[in-house]
């Protein structure tokens, strides 16, 4: 069966853990595995996992462990039997600096990377889950139907010219390459906010704090993008925002951004008079 373009092909319907952050995108890929009646298994984080997620889980398919716990983390894998391993779900970020309770053994993961950030830690996490004997899937799976399409999503028409969203898309491409962010606010030509640790809604607040009309907001990836860990996520509280901040325009990558639980998505987008704008950057590769 197909479950998804973005599992391997040998996947045969395998038992998965989901290691779950916050918010409604690890709840969502949740409901979708389980629609295909694939046995699942949630790896919760302490202080970070939603409650509510938990509660759907027995005893024996959950397990729960602190942030920066990689022995605990890799034996948990263990217990639950289950060979593959998705990744959904935010952690505050803040947490690489203070929160973190790192064992000998993440500590000596540390030790070995030359550049900690939050693109090496969990590179270098996903190394480890595999040389358990586990693969670590593109958090993409399952998510198929989520996923930004190109061109004009839902039926709000936008004004902006193409050369203007062609110079947004370059810039957010660039810093995106640069690993400051993902997302950046541009008004015209001109680029107003950049998305860095403080995650994109803080920097939609910023951008609105100028009061002006005909802002843009794009959401890309990077060249190298890692699915494993790193996929760029659009829901509801980023449409509030949007909205709050009479920004009325976003612009999000094609194949590459979640829209969490899409169709809802663009009926309130419609509501609210906000285009939806899927694009292909000329890199990226069809899966």
């Amino acid at each position: 069966m197909n479950y998804s373009k973005f599992l391997p092909d040998d996947y045969r319907g395998d038992a998965i853990a989901l290691i779950a952050g916050k918010g409604r995108y690890p709840a969502l890929l949740s409901e979708e595995i389980r629609k295909h009646g694939i046995p699942l298994k949630l790896i919760a984080i302490k202080n970070e996992t939603d409650a509510s997620l938990i509660a759907e889980f027995s005893e024996n398919d959950r397990r729960q462990i602190l942030l920066g716990q990689l022995s605990q983390l890799l034996k948990s894998i263990k217990d639950l039997d289950c060979k593959y391993v998705l990744m959904a779900g935010q952690v505050r970020p803040i947490r690489m600096f203070k929160g973190l309770f790192p064992d000998l053994k993440m500590l000596g993961l540390f030790r070995n990377i030359k550049q900690l950030n939050a693109e090496t830690i969990l590179g270098s996490l996903i190394n480890e889950i595999n040389s358990i004997g586990c693969c670590v899937l593109d958090a993409r799976c399952f998510m198929d139907d989520h996923l930004a399409s190109e061109g004009v999503m839902g039926t709000v028409e936008g004004k902006h010219t193409k050369d203007t969203l062609d110079y947004g898309i370059g810039i957010a491409k660039e810093i995106a390459r640069m690993n400051i962010g993902q997302g950046i606010v541009i008004k015209g030509q001109s680029v107003l906010a950049v998305e860095a640790l403080e995650g994109t809604n803080q920097m939609l607040d910023r951008a609105g704090s100028f009061q002006l009309d005909d802002l843009i907001f794009i959401k890309t990836i990077k060249q190298s993008q890692d699915y494993r860990f790193d996929v760029p996520v659009f829901g509801e509280h980023t449409l509030e925002k949007l909205r709050e901040n009479k920004i009325k325009t976003a612009v999000l990558e094609s194949n590459s951004v979640i829209l969490l639980d899409k169709e809802k998505l663009l009926k309130k987008a419609k509501a609210y008079k906000i285009q939806l704008y899927g694009f292909t950057a000329p890199h990226t590769q069809s899966v």
